[in-house]
């Protein structure tokens, strides 16, 4: 038997508040000890959460780096590029490693920063207007409005 549900997360920061549609199509014989209980896709997770850009702890006025969390669609980031404040230009950013781009370009940024987004499949892409404020800092996670459609 197959079963359509709709779930959302909330009572979380992290919670978009989002339903998304889940197809249950078996049941764990041994999970009957929990209510409730789903595996879900990333896609699926993805799409319940707000996407977030977490500034990296060693950023500075001369060094930004980010970590893109809850990102929809395809998953595969093949370009992520930063406008700086009043900039009619992108600059690339380098991935660093897994989900942290980076921009060292030698002269001090100015914030608020936009941050355009690539995927590598299907070439789509957004951009988070305004993501980082004027006044950023290091360590701290910025909410996005914007993300791909699933």
């Amino acid at each position: 038997m197959i079963i359509f549900r709709v779930v959302k997360c909330t009572g979380n920061d992290g919670c978009s508040g989002n339903p998304v549609k889940i197809v249950i199509t078996d049941e764990c014989p041994g999970c009957s000890a929990t209510d409730f209980h789903f595996d879900l896709s990333g896609t699926a997770f993805g799409a319940m959460a707000v996407s977030a850009f977490h500034v990296d702890s060693g950023s500075n006025p001369y060094y930004f780096a980010t970590n893109i969390e809850y990102v929809n669609g395809d998953g595969d980031l093949a370009k992520v590029e930063l406008k700086e404040a009043n900039s009619g230009s992108w600059h690339s950013m380098q991935q660093s490693w897994g989900v942290v781009w980076k921009l060292d370009n030698g002269s001090p940024l100015q914030a608020p920063f936009s941050i355009r987004l690539t995927t590598l499949k299907s070439g789509k892409t957004i951009v988070a207007d305004d993501v980082i404020p004027a006044g950023w800092n290091p360590g701290e996670t910025y909410k996005s409005t914007v993300n791909f459609h699933t």
